[in-house]
Order: C-alpha cells, then sequence, then structure tokens
C-alpha cells in the first residue's frame, strides 16, 4: 500500500473464502499520509490467506459463531452517507445564513481595503496613557477628601458633651409606632441611581453607618461626625468633576463609616449591622507599612476553655488584619515551642488569603496542656525575624511580636536585651487574655518596654477592638511624618459594604489614603483620624482597552505588584453552589502564573513586576465553552510602564500579540502598527527573566501591571475599509442590527443626560451632531459604519427569503445571524418570536454567544480557526424553566476572511440556528442513500445491527438514535471505538489544568484519629460538648450583647461540607482533520466489534458507524471529568513555602524619633452586667463535677 492512498484494509466478510485475521484491533485511517500499523510480509501474507481460506470452507457447514458473525459495514456507502450528509447540510447553511453572499459582498470591495500590521507596543502604551489618566482622576477625588478632612479637623475642638443629629444610615426614613420619625432617622430622599447599580441613594449628601457594637451617641463618634460633615461638599463637587467616580468614603479610626451617595444600610437577618470599616483592607493597608509578624499563643493548661476560645479568636482577628503585602506566622507554646504548621518552620509565609485561611483551620485544632514557658517562644520569634531581615526577605518594614497569654512568670529580660535592646526594632505587642490581672503588669512591661502596646482581652467581644489598637501604634511613624502613601487594594466584592441590599458580583479595587491629625498638641501620638477611599470598578478600567483592536481572541489584562490577578478573561471568581453564585474563598489571590499556566518558567510575570518592557512569545491552550473544547494559539505578550501616576513604577500593559486584523477607514490618522520583535528587545526580555530573588524590588502598592493579548494569524493586522457617513448611517438605521453594550464606542457616563442612551443611540447622535458634547472613538465608529454598509444586503437577503418561506413548508432554520470585528450584530428571524427554539441566544444572558467585554461570541471564535467555507456547528441546550421538555437546538457558523496583499484578516463570522430535529432528519434521509444504483439498498443507519452518530471535532454526539446520547462524549457512550480511534490518532488527548478549580473536601482531618471509647463514653463526652457550648453560649451574649453573629458555630460545622479551593486536571479530545477515514475491529472478547469513521466534508463533524451486536463493556468509558491534582507532603509543603518574585511597596514607615513609646495600653474594662456575667461563669465550674 502506498502512503496518500484512501484504501482501507478489508473486514471479514462471509462471502469470501478468507478468514478473519488472529484477534487484535484491525486499524487503517486514510489521509494524506497514511498510517498502517500491520503489514505483514508479502510471503506471510500469502499463507495466512490460503490458511484461512481452508478454515473458512471447513466451518461453511457450520452455524456461524457468534465471535465471527458480524455484519459488515461497507467502506463505499459510509462515505456516500457522509458525503451526501455533508453536501444537503453545507447547502442548507449556505442558504440560509447567506455567507456566500456575505463574502462577495467583502470580496468587492476587497480593492479599497488595506491591512496593516498591528503594533503590539505601540498598542500598550496607548492603553497606558489612557489608564494613567483615568486614575489620576480617582487619586485627585482621594486627595481632595484627605485635605478637607484634615483641615475640618485642625479647625474642631473636642466637645465631650457635643449634642448633634446626623443621618444614621439605618435609621434613616424610620418611624416610631406614633408615626414619628425615630432619633436619627430623619427623612432622607433616596432616588434610583444606575449609575450606583440602581440603588437608591441621594447624591446631594452623604450618611453615617455604625457597625452594631458602637454606641451611635459616644461623644468620640459626635465629634468626629460633626467634624467629618466637612466632606460633603467635597463629595459632592468631587462627582461633578469627575462623573465616573463610585462609591467615595470616610473610615474613621473611632469605627464610623460615612459614605457618599447618602445610602439606606439593611441589617442582616438578624438585625445586626456587622461591617466595621476598620477591619476592611483598603482601611487597613492605608494605615500600616507592610510588617512581618510572628504570633505566639499560649497552649499551657491554664488557658483551658473560655480563655483558649478567646486566644483563638484574637488570633483570627489578628490575621484578618493582614494583606498580601504582609508575613507571618504562628508558634504555639507550652513546655515546648512548635509550629502550628510544620512545614513553615523557621520561614515566614505571605499573608495571602491562602495561608490566612490555612491558619485559621489550624488554630481551631489547638489543645491545652503542659506549662507555658514563653522564654523559648520569644527567642524562636527574634530568630526568625532577624533571619528574614539579613536575607532582604518579607516585607523589610515592620517587625512585631504578638504574645497572647494569660500571664507571663519566668525572667523573659535576658531575651530582650539580646535581640531588642536598646534599638526595640521588634515591635511586642501583649495580649492578656482572661479577667485575672495578677500578670497585668507583667505583660503590659512587656509592651511598653519593646514599643508595642498592652491590652487585656476578657470577653470575645473585647477581641475587635483591642486588636485594632496595633494597627493605630503602627501608623504614628507615618502620622508623625505625614506621609500620605496612596495605595490600591487587591480586587474584590465587596458584597457586604451596602449589607443585604446588594450582591455585587463587580470587582472592584479600592484607591485609599489615611488621614491624620495635624493638631501639634498630638503629634508625638501620631494620632490617625481614619482613612478616606473611593472605590474603582476594574471593568471600568478594562474598558478602556479598545477591544476591537485586540482581535478575535486578545484580551487584556491587570495584576498587582504582588503577581495577583485584578481582571483576566480567565479569571473565575464566582462558583456555583446549589443555585446561588458565590465568591470563591481565594478569588482575589489568583496568581498570573494560575492563569497563564503554560509559562513554566514565569518570565512574563517576572519581567512584568520587574517594569520591564518588552515583548514574549507562547505557545497557550485555550480553553472554550467551559473546558469543554481547546483552541491551539500563539500568543504574543507586551508591556510597558504606566508613567506619571502613583504606580508609575509598576503598572504595566501586557498584550499576547494575536494577529489581529482590523478595519480603519481611508483618511483617518493611522498608527504605525509593526510587529514589535527586534533583537535588542528579546535580548532583554531574556535578561529580565533571569533568576531573581523571592522578594523581588521595590515598587508601589497595588495595581502593578496592565496586559493585552493578541494571538498569531490573522489577528496580526488591522483592516481598514472605507465609507460616508451618509452611507453607513442610512444602513446603521435597522430594528435587527446591535452594537457590544460593553464595548466603548462613545463616551456615555460622564454627563448624566448621556447614561440613558446606549451606545447605538450615543452614536447616531454623534454622527448627526445632535448631541456636540457628546465624546466618541471615530476610528471605531468608522468600523461600524463601515461593516453597517458591507452587511446591509444581507438584511434584505433574509428578509426575502423568509417571505419565500410558506408556512405550510418545512420550518428549517429559527435565525440567521452575523457578527463583525467592530462588534456589530445583525440577526433574522425565520419564525414568530414565540416558536425560536432558544429564545436567550444573542441576548445579555447568554454571555458566550454575544460580543463582551473579554472576549467575542463563541460561535465567532470558532469559525475563525476553522478552514474558509467551512461551517463549525454546535449542540446547544435551550435553557429555562422548561428547558426539559424543549427541544435542542444546532448552530453553525462560518468565518468570512478578507485577503490584501497576501496578508488576511477575518472580517465578520455569520452563522443560523436550527432545531436539532430538522437535522436528525436530514441525516437519516442521507443514510438511506447506497451505491448500488437502481437497487433496493440493502442497509441504512435505521438497521438493528448498525449504530450510527455523528460527532463533531471534540468527540461529542450530536446525532444518534438515543435521544439520551445526544450532547454526551463519545467516550463515555463507547469506551471501545473511542480507545481506539485515539491510539489510531484519529482523536488526540489534550491535558488542561485548572488552578481556580473548586472540590470535595478530604475525608481525613488535620489531626489525628481519636481512640475508639464505649457508647457510655460517648454519650458524656457529647453531654459535656453540648453543656460547655452553651456555657460559652450563655457567656458570650452575657458580655457580647445582641450583635454577636449567631450563625457563627453553625457556619464552622457547614465548612466541612463546602466546596474548597483546590488544582484539577482534565482532559479535553481534539480530532485530527489530516485523517479523513478510519476503521477498524476491536477484539471484545468473544466478539469483534467493527466501526467506520468518516470525515462529514465542509463541516466539524463525522460520522461514525459502529456494530452494536458485539458487547465491549470490556472496555471502560472514555470520560471528560477533572481529577484533582494530589500532592504529597513533600511536594506539598514545598508549594505552601515557595514565594514568588514579588515587588514591595515604596515606602516603608517602621519608626519616628519623635514617637510617643510610653503611649502603650492598658487595662480594658467591660460593661457586661455582672448578674449575667457570673451565672455562665458558676455554670463553667460546675462542670466538671455534674459530668464525673
Amino acid at each position: 500500500m502506498v502512503c496518500g492512498c484512501s484504501v482501507l484494509l478489508p473486514l471479514p466478510d462471509p462471502s469470501r473464502a478468507i478468514m478473519p485475521a488472529p484477534p487484535s484491533f484491525y486499524t487503517n485511517s486514510s489521509s494524506t499520509s497514511c498510517w498502517i500499523p500491520h503489514q505483514p510480509r508479502p510471503v506471510a501474507w500469502a499463507f495466512l490467506q490460503k490458511t484461512s481460506a481452508l478454515l473458512w470452507l471447513l466451518l461453511l457447514g457450520t452455524s456461524l459463531s457468534p465471535t465471527w458473525g458480524q455484519a459488515k459495514i461497507p467502506l463505499e456507502t459510509v462515505k456516500l452517507w457522509a458525503d451526501t450528509f455533508g453536501g444537503d447540510l453545507y447547502n442548507t447553511v449556505t442558504k440560509y445564513s447567506g455567507s456566500l453572499l456575505l463574502q462577495k459582498k467583502y470580496k468587492d470591495v476587497e480593492p479599497s481595503l488595506k491591512i496593516e500590521e498591528v503594533d503590539g507596543l505601540e498598542l500598550v502604551r496607548k492603553f497606558s496613557e489612557d489608564m494613567e489618566t483615568m486614575l489620576r482622576r480617582k487619586v485627585e477625588a482621594v486627595q481632595n477628601l484627605v485635605e478637607a478632612a484634615e483641615e475640618a479637623d485642625l479647625n474642631h475642638e473636642f466637645n465631650e458633651s457635643l449634642v448633634f443629629d446626623y443621618y444614621n444610615s439605618v435609621l434613616i426614613n424610620e418611624r416610631d409606632e406614633n408615626g414619628n420619625f425615630v432619633e436619627l432617622g430623619a427623612e432622607f430622599l433616596l432616588e434610583s441611581n444606575a449609575h450606583f447599580s440602581n440603588l437608591r441613594v441621594n447624591t446631594s449628601i452623604s450618611s453615617v453607618q455604625l457597625p452594631t457594637n458602637v454606641y451611635n451617641k459616644d461623644p468620640d463618634i459626635l465629634n468626629g461626625v460633626y467634624m467629618s460633615e466637612a466632606l460633603n461638599a467635597v463629595f459632592v463637587e468631587n462627582f461633578q468633576r469627575d462623573p465616573t467616580l463610585t462609591w467615595q468614603y470616610f473610615g474613621s479610626a473611632t469605627g464610623f463609616f460615612r459614605i457618599y451617595p447618602g445610602i439606606k444600610w439593611t441589617p442582616d437577618e438578624n438585625g445586626v449591622v456587622t461591617f466595621d470599616c476598620r477591619n476592611r483592607g483598603w482601611y487597613i493597608q492605608a494605615a500600616t507599612s507592610p510588617k512581618d509578624i510572628v504570633i505566639l499563643v499560649d497552649v499551657s493548661g491554664s488557658m483551658k476553655g473560655l480563655r483558649m476560645t478567646i486566644a483563638k479568636h484574637t488570633i483570627t482577628t489578628i490575621l484578618d488584619t493582614l494583606g498580601e503585602n504582609d508575613f507571618v506566622n504562628i508558634i504555639a507554646y507550652n513546655d515546648y515551642v512548635h509550629y502550628i504548621e510544620p512545614c513553615f518552620k523557621g520561614i515566614l509565609v505571605q499573608a495571602d488569603r491562602d495561608n490566612r485561611e490555612h491558619f485559621k483551620l489550624l488554630v481551631e485544632e489547638l489543645v491545652v496542656k503542659g506549662v507555658g514557658v514563653v522564654d523559648q517562644a520569644l527567642r524562636e520569634a527574634f530568630e526568625i525575624l532577624k533571619q528574614f531581615q539579613e536575607a532582604k526577605q518579607g516585607s523589610l518594614c515592620n517587625q512585631a511580636i504578638m504574645l497572647i497569654s494569660d500571664g507571663a512568670v519566668e525572667d523573659y529580660q535576658p531575651v530582650f536585651e539580646k535581640y531588642n535592646w536598646p534599638d526595640c526594632k521588634v515591635r511586642v505587642f501583649t495580649y492578656l487574655i482572661g479577667r485575672e490581672v495578677s500578670f497585668a503588669d507583667d505583660m503590659k512591661w512587656i509592651a511598653c518596654n519593646n514599643k508595642g502596646y498592652y491590652t487585656q482581652i476578657s470577653t470575645l467581644a473585647d477581641t475587635q477592638e483591642n486588636v485594632m489598637e496595633y494597627l493605630h501604634v503602627l501608623s504614628r511613624p507615618m502620622v508623625i511624618n505625614h506621609d500620605h502613601d496612596i495605595i490600591w487594594t487587591e480586587a474584590y466584592m465587596d458584597s457586604k459594604l451596602l449589607g443585604s441590599q446588594t450582591q455585587s458580583l463587580t470587582l472592584l479595587t479600592t484607591v485609599a489614603m489615611p488621614v491624620f491629625s495635624k493638631k501639634n498638641e498630638t503629634r508625638s501620638h501620631g494620632i490617625l483620624l481614619g482613612v478616606v477611599g473611593s472605590d474603582v470598578a476594574l471593568r471600568e478600567l478594562m474598558k478602556l482597552a479598545p477591544r476591537y483592536r485586540l482581535g478575535v481572541h486578545g484580551y487584556a489584562f491587570l495584576n498587582t505588584n504582588n503577581g495577583y490577578i485584578l481582571s483576566h478573561p480567565d479569571l473565575r471568581p464566582l462558583y456555583r453552589e446549589g443555585k446561588k453564585l458565590k465568591p470563591k474563598p481565594n478569588y482575589n489571590s489568583v496568581d498570573l502564573s494560575e492563569v497563564e499556566w503554560e509559562d513554566q518558567a514565569e518570565s512574563l510575570r517576572t519581567a512584568m513586576i520587574n517594569r520591564e518592557t518588552g515583548s514574549f512569545s507562547m505557545d497557550v491552550k485555550v480553553p472554550l465553552d467551559k473546558g469543554k473544547r481547546v483552541l491551539f494559539l500563539t500568543n504574543d505578550y507586551f508591556f510597558t510602564d504606566i508613567s506619571d501616576t502613583p504606580f508609575r513604577d509598576g503598572a504595566s500593559l501586557c498584550c499576547p500579540a494575536y494577529q489581529t486584523n482590523l478595519m480603519r477607514i481611508s483618511g483617518d490618522r493611522v498608527h504605525a502598527l509593526a510587529s514589535f520583535k527586534t533583537p535588542q528587545e528579546s535580548q532583554m526580555f531574556s535578561q529580565g527573566s533571569k533568576p531573581m530573588s523571592s522578594q523581588g524590588e521595590e515598587g508601589t502598592a497595588g495595581l502593578t501591571s496592565l496586559g493585552v493579548v493578541l494571538s498569531r494569524g490573522h489577528g496580526e493586522y488591522i483592516l481598514l475599509g472605507n465609507t460616508s457617513v451618509e452611507e453607513g448611517l442610512h444602513d446603521l438605521l435597522h430594528p435587527d442590527l446591535a452594537l457590544a453594550s460593553d464595548w466603548i464606542y462613545c463616551i456615555t457616563d460622564i454627563d448624566p443626560d448621556h447614561r440613558k442612551l446606549n451606545q447605538l443611540e450615543a452614536m447616531v447622535r454623534f454622527l448627526t451632531r445632535e448631541d456636540p458634547d457628546l465624546e466618541c472613538d471615530e476610528e471605531l465608529v468608522r468600523e461600524v459604519l463601515f461593516d453597517a454598509v458591507v452587511t446591509a444586503p444581507m438584511e434584505a437577503y433574509w428578509t426575502a427569503l423568509a417571505l419565500n418561506i410558506s408556512e405550510e413548508s418545512e420550518q428549517v432554520v429559527d435565525m440567521a445571524f452575523l457578527g463583525t470585528r467592530a462588534g456589530l450584530l445583525r440577526s433574522s428571524l425565520f419564525v414568530g418570536s414565540e416558536k425560536v427554539s432558544d429564545r436567550k441566544f444573542l441576548t445579555p444572558e447568554d454571555e458566550a454567544s454575544v460580543f463582551t467585554l473579554d472576549r467575542f461570541p463563541l460561535w465567532y471564535r470558532q469559525a475563525s480557526e476553522h478552514p474558509a467555507g467551512s461551517f463549525v456547528f454546535n449542540l446547544r441546550w435551550a435553557e429555562g424553566p422548561e428547558s426539559a421538555s424543549e427541544p435542542m437546538v444546532v448552530t453553525a457558523s462560518t468565518a468570512v476572511a478578507v485577503t490584501v496583499d497576501k496578508k488576511t484578516a477575518i472580517a465578520a463570522a455569520v452563522g443560523v440556528q436550527m432545531k436539532l430535529e430538522f437535522l436528525q432528519r436530514k441525516f437519516w434521509a442521507a443514510t438511506q442513500q447506497c451505491s448500488t444504483g437502481d437497487m433496493p439498498c440493502t442497509q441504512s443507519c435505521e438497521d438493528s445491527d448498525l449504530d450510527c452518530f455523528v460527532v463533531d471535532n471534540n468527540g461529542f454526539i450530536l446525532i444518534s438514535e438515543r435521544s439520551q446520547e445526544m450532547g454526551r462524549f463519545l467516550g463515555e457512550v463507547d469506551g471501545a471505538v473511542m480507545t481506539q480511534l485515539l491510539s489510531m490518532g484519529v482523536f488526540s488527548q489534550v491535558t488542561m489544568y485548572d488552578y481556580q478549580a473548586m472540590c470535595k473536601p478530604s475525608s481525613h482531618h488535620h489531626s489525628a484519629a481519636q481512640p475508639l471509647v464505649s457508647p457510655i463514653s460517648a454519650f458524656l463526652m457529647a453531654t459535656r460538648w453540648l453543656l460547655q457550648e452553651l456555657v460559652l453560649f450563655l457567656l458570650e451574649w452575657s458580655v457580647w450583647g445582641s450583635w454577636y453573629d449567631r450563625g457563627a458555630e453553625a457556619h464552622k460545622q457547614k465548612k466541612q461540607d463546602q466546596l474548597q479551593p483546590c488544582d484539577t486536571e482534565y482532559p479535553v479530545f481534539v480530532y485530527q482533520p489530516a485523517i479523513r477515514e478510519a476503521n477498524g475491529i476491536i477484539e471484545c472478547g468473544a466478539c469483534q466489534k467493527v466501526f467506520v469513521v468518516q470525515q462529514i466534508p465542509k463541516s466539524n463533524l463525522l460520522l461514525l458507524v459502529t456494530d452494536p451486536t458485539c458487547d465491549c463493556s470490556i472496555f471502560p468509558p472514555v470520560v471528560q471529568e477533572a481529577t484533582e491534582v494530589k500532592y504529597n507532603a513533600s511536594v506539598k509543603c514545598d508549594r505552601m513555602r515557595s514565594q514568588k518574585v514579588r515587588r514591595r511597596p515604596d515606602s516603608c514607615h517602621a519608626f519616628h524619633p519623635e514617637e510617643n513609646a510610653q503611649d502603650c495600653g492598658g487595662a480594658s474594662d467591660t460593661s457586661a452586667s455582672l448578674p449575667l456575667l457570673l451565672m455562665p461563669v458558676c455554670a463553667w465550674g460546675l462542670l466538671p463535677q455534674l459530668l464525673r
């Protein structure tokens, strides 16, 4: 047999005197280069033929056994079926889509078109300029608030007896039983505002929120609220100057939160407002510099019971005050010192969300025993901090030890003399747990002699306020210096901000600055008044990257100085739990290397964090359709600094270079767009990716890098067309034409009068000069006009086609649609809207089918990677309440390419949506064909001895005799055939990874298993546990008040059932189009299974015909399931200890010579009622006697 042929190996045929081959796989595939797995020598083959013939003659007189009695599948018939079905399908979709007409229209204008290459570096620089302009406006607004707040405080004299009414966000518009407004709850006008997510707000004034545990008439609160009234005018002025601003606010160090615009705050289901601005990341990051912290917790026997509960809560509260620029470790001590995470022995780890949550789980497992020896623990803590400082690791700024104990008795002074005196470079904060005051002087002495702060925590309710004191101490040097550092937070979804009113799924970042007291008499105390901030929706930042320039597969992304993603199209911050979407626990600490995971050396990440300018290329596998499919692309990345902003050292724009072919109208300004690939730049990048220390260089905290991705191929070019405004405007005004709603064609969010306009309406007003104040992207507008003119004939074509379809005729297609690279979308129905099978298609409810800020539609992206003229078919389910009874539908799409001067660009994609039922009818009709001329066909796919499937290029079944198999992966239905197709190379398996997955937690617990106990012992233990929980419950309520979160314990128990972040790998199967046809025999024990697979022309489909009479269940199914990547203890520890390249914030404020170190705290008091307090305490004391 000669390579290049289409001849297949013969299958067993009882009519011929040839015996089937011995048990094995008999396969053959036909392609441009034939692959023949078994090719015996001529002599051996002749001998086998003679022997087989003799044996076959001997068996003719007997009944044919099941082993060899398999039906023959005629190869030429299968090919005829595939060709017939493919031809009918192609004729139908080309007719109803009008793809040939659209291709002709673009072909007609080719002489007037230009295709230019995109200069990725120039593109990224333009993005950076737009980004810095926007960021500068946000920073200026916050600076205005800082100046106003500090000036107001300077002019305010504290009044202990001040009486002042203000708008309390919880109480406004509330009335008592007599119909009168409650105190602090006067009438407050609220109106729905689209700019603020359609919430009811008051844009003329702010309101004030306080957590339930803060008294709303405390003198400190009243004076602070009165002073901050001066911010109202600044809030309004900022918003008028920059209408793109969203929430502006001032978080006070005393606990109140002034927010603009004013809003009604709704408590939770328990009537509690737990939101405390001082707990938020923006407040903590702005109030302090980065810090290294070692937490020492006493787990000696004296810490049992409530004391240990309070200690654990204290540790958790401290962890909640840490962020990604901080480093931490926790050491428990009694007779000996042990790290609660042995893997972290001797080091500090970044206090990112993953590590903080890991520590919290371990803290819950702490048990008390032995005697507390603090000397050893202090030595260990000082050694860690010293080693990290000398190795230039960690934050390289503040260092502190948090000592949590019920007392310290031994001589610890020598430890401080050796490690910390006289410079006191490490602050020591002490937390005395419990009501016992015998050791108060010792604990306070430790703090006051090491520039720390001492507090006593006797109840769970005391924890929050007392822990916050350390932040005020760390902020003193910055306050005394009056250094107003600007910080940008990591991405977050702050659904807590507005209580239960909103569950916003929008990713935000906050720009924040500290507010200081400038009064000379308090200078040495370094009084932090609070923090001002403003939210910035990351989506608004990403709109600055013109989507139409990035091409079909291109995208933009942002990451922080720590390498964490702020915005990326592959960032999936939510997961589904039941019917609800919830934020993943680690959604804001997803590293760039976990999204661009094929950059194994992390060269791109390192270069961007180190503020380099250059380019980088990488072959990538891009998941599509929720991971069921994959594209193979080559991306070019471009990055550069954003200068003249608070991020001038950091923000980079990265662009994977995909050859983006876009159109621009002649006569408009043309940027020089040339591929950025010089040897000097390549050398620069290779130098930038050399191994570095795990800490990187210093830089500005927060936002670091902005990136855009361009894919090679047809994404390297921009396509330029030409048309008149008059002609384009005429063709733009059509009811079935829409534009990408998330793209910025015209700026409509500045002028309030423009916010009510959609992008198409704004563009029309701009073109007709009806509104001279409108600002639009002229280049993109001209592209839309050009596309409108070229695609206008499609509307007339579709309309004429619809009119020619009589009501009695067969309804073939539901709708036709097209999209262009400028975000223009046209569609036309061939049936009544009530008869459309999938009503969500091409609507915002189905993001995958429309142009979004992040991606082109799925049907567009798939079509662009298939040969011109070839249609891509996808099976879809109609979603909705009645989805179980609604029919499935199929979309078919193809790309329209334009070639000028040997450069090819994708101009548009066009397609149809049809009922699967029609596709099935076409298929079964095609399989009635046979190659015997006028003689009746002896076989068809309706025969019981044949199974026929139509599968797509990723192995999913579109058509089967059994409806329950449609939409499923072929390997699940027939593992034997799929296994053989993989071994033949018809399909290949690609392994993909997901570093943002959610998995069920392992059944094992962190602690060792407990020994078996008798039923009576188990009962007594359970009873004791219940009583202890009851006592803790009563004690907490007696001193904490009704604001205590009653769901805390239930939440703790539910944690074991919740999904947790994990890494997974999963297979994707891809058809190799070079193999057009293949056949084989599968040995299945007592029988043989025959199959034939044939490519269906001009599509991404395959026809598979198999023999169902042979049971091949001995082959396991081939499934497309994700499996968790399990790491052994050593690998897991190495991963946890490893510290990626990061860039430190520019500034550090650790100490100041004028700092008053003697302001170091005192004993705390409690307001709990004595009877309520004594009752649970007495019960606690009696508990052991009751259970003996």
